[in-house]
């Protein structure tokens, strides 16, 4: 193995014998045949890829991609079927919740047993003792069965004892899922003092935040090949993209109906997940989402021309209304929201039928998925027709910027003598 890598997986292939209805006892078997048919699941195809001593690197991808049987072959609980993985220096994986722990014993006696199997003997142990306790915080529950603990205190245990058996390489498979949030922030800040220290780390995980804060790099595994590796986030605004084009090639209405608060049917325009009000003295009867072509699309670039058309019908005469536009990101920020009467400081005589447009000409989004909303009020906001969740779009990336949205800049690099 070269001197600089931790881990070494060459052309690695895993596959699995996945059983229809598979016998029990031996009579089952001898009497009941069929029930032994079986199909072979290739789950990784040829897998390659070094981590170099002191990396963080970061495993993505779908469900059942091949992210955890990979981990799986790393820490040696499965070998695989082709190919060969060298591991340089001792291995501590949290790969499944409580894994090693005997739900009778007490969290003490759980912390001898699960350190010993990776490694430490028991004076190894006992010079760690308290270091585990305190990081785990569970001081008051020690010495209960851990069959009493809830899953977040069976992560504090579990995670406590892995990071303090002094490993060379830190196995991680969503567990940093589980637990409160200021555990949560204590576990990356360990994390990051382990890496600090030269421990090599693999992380499988859905959150891609947790993997910017903590890896150098990331690997993008699909349908058991490596799709892509490279910078976190570059990587994953690609990965955002693939996923986010696939569902919309796939996307398939499963609802027949869905009624609003109003109890009427879904409006095709709108998505399954929209929630609407209002009094419909006038009603929104469409929107629609068009690119700089004045072509209908969901996907856009950041610095793209945006505009966004609400259509509407007049149900009582004589009346004046406000039309409003919010914009959310899909983990709940609010981004942007604006009105008619916020821009031009009046209200609008609403027509029998009409199409009010709102024009972005330089969308300064950076890659995400976006929600928009759209609404008509009255000048003291009684709202005739609120829409949120109306339809879902796409922002891929134009630039390589960081943060919520790009900010227009000039650099200036002068000569001084």
């Amino acid at each position: 193995m070269q001197k600089e890598n931790s881990i070494i997986v060459k052309d690695v292939t895993k596959d699995f014998k996945v059983f229809y209805d598979k016998g029990n006892s031996l009579k089952e078997k001898l009497l009941f045949k069929n029930r032994n048919k079986y199909e072979n699941r290739h789950v990784l195809k040829g897998i390659s890829f070094n981590v170099h001593k002191g990396e963080a690197i970061g495993l993505i991808g779908k469900n059942g991609c091949g992210k955890s049987t990979l981990l799986k072959l790393l820490s040696r609980i499965i070998y695989p079927n082709k190919g060969s993985i060298q591991i340089d220096g001792r291995v501590s994986s949290l790969i499944e919740l409580g894994a090693g722990f005997h739900p009778d014993m007490s969290g003490r006696e759980n912390i001898y047993t699960n350190a010993s199997i990776f490694g430490l003997d028991r004076k190894e142990i006992n010079n760690r003792l308290d270091d585990i306790i305190k990081f785990s915080e569970l001081q008051d529950f020690l010495d209960n069965p851990v069959r009493t603990y809830s899953s977040g205190m069976y992560m504090r245990l579990a995670f406590s004892v892995a990071i303090n058996v002094d490993a060379d390489i830190l196995l991680i498979d969503e567990i940093l899922a589980v637990g409160d949030v200021s555990f949560q922030k204590k576990c990356f800040e360990k994390l990051k003092e382990i890496k600090a220290k030269g421990t090599t780390i693999v992380i499988v995980s859905h959150s891609l935040g947790q993997i910017e804060q903590i890896c150098d790099r990331t690997i993008w595994i699909d349908n058991g090949l490596i799709k892509e590796e490279g910078i976190p986030k570059f990587v994953h605004e690609n990965y955002l993209a693939a996923m986010e084009e696939k569902r919309l090639d796939n996307y398939v209405n499963d609802y027949n109906q869905k009624l609003s608060n109003d109890l009427e049917e879904r409006p095709d325009f709108c998505d399954p997940n929209y929630v609407r009000t209002g009094n419909k003295f006038v009603e929104i009867i469409d929107v629609k989402l068009l690119n700089k072509n004045y072509e209908q699309s969901t996907i856009f670039k950041t610095g793209d021309k945006i505009i966004i058309k609400i259509f509407y019908k007049r149900n009582k005469d004589n009346i004046q209304g406000n039309f409003g536009v919010g914009i959310n990101r899909d983990d709940g920020v609010y981004c942007y929201g604006t009105s008619t009467l916020i821009e031009n400081d009046k209200m609008i005589d609403i027509n029998e039928k009409g199409v009010v447009s709102m024009i972005i000409e330089n969308n300064i989004l950076l890659p995400a998925k976006y929600i928009l909303d759209v609404a008509i009020h009255s000048y003291d906001e009684i709202a005739y027709d609120r829409i949120h969740h109306v339809m879902e779009f796409q922002v891929l990336p134009n630039k390589k910027d960081f943060g919520v949205s790009r900010i227009e800049n000039i650099w200036y690099i002068d000569e001084i003598e």
